[in-house]
């Protein structure tokens, strides 16, 4: 059964100028991305790889509704986002899609307990928020540390705080990007390796892009951005 449905989306990005006051630098700016149509079923765990610049990260602000194509559809666990308002899509990103990125994003004055609950917050997911954060810590080696701050964890640590913070929802898809860009190469296999395992225990789907010929053999499925992405 999908779980991902792309269907004719057109995505145009940077500069746009009235005909013919559009300079050569402008041009360099503006381009457009074409998806015809691009699928996932649920429970899979593929890896789209490609150059930066190629339209990765793009494809996944799209798909996590963070920006809205200008055309075609997108539709996630039954709902279509790209029709959604951006109050609604926030919502339904919360509870529906858990995000990794290549820059952590947490925050400085919160423990790592405290980092990972607040996903539970913005989904509005109170019940046993607690117990699932510190069995997620707990399988992410990160027991004795979760009331540590970001600032006393190393880099690799505070990668497992923001994976735990994207499962805590039990979210139907994960979408990373460059999850192991800031770790070394044995974090990274820990990092791609616990993200796998927790999520095929909950059914969950990860999408996630790379460069990195190393983080593609950790997935069993790969496709090349320029098979997805028409530029």
């Amino acid at each position: 059964m999908n779980l991902l449905h792309v269907q004719n989306v057109l995505k145009r990005l940077g500069a746009s100028k009235p005909s013919g006051k559009q300079t050569s630098s402008d041009a360099e700016r503006s381009f457009s991305l074409r998806i015809p149509v691009f699928t996932m079923e649920k429970g899979s765990e593929m890896v789209i790889v490609g150059e930066s610049g190629s339209g990765k990260t793009t494809l996944l602000n799209l798909i996590a509704g963070i920006i809205t194509p200008d055309e075609g559809s997108i539709t996630l666990n039954g709902t279509e986002i790209s029709i959604l308002s951006e109050a609604k899509r926030d919502r339904f990103r919360a509870i529906n899609i858990g995000c990794v990125y290549q820059t952590f994003n947490l925050l400085q004055g919160l423990t790592a307990k405290e980092n990972v609950l607040t996903a539970t917050m913005f989904a509005e997911k109170s019940s046993n928020a607690e117990e699932r954060c510190t069995m997620l810590l707990s399988r992410l080696g990160l027991k004795e540390k979760m009331h540590r701050r970001p600032r006393e964890l190393s880099i690799g640590e505070q990668q497992r705080v923001a994976v735990a913070r994207a499962l805590v929802n039990t979210p139907a898809l994960i979408l990373a990007d460059e999850p192991t860009a800031s770790v070394d190469a044995r974090n990274a296999r820990t990092v791609i390796d616990t993200m796998r395992e927790l999520a095929h225990d909950e059914g969950t789907s990860i999408l996630a892009i790379t460069h990195d010929a190393s983080v593609q053999a950790m997935f069993p499925e790969s496709i090349a951005i320029g098979d997805i992405v028409h530029v």
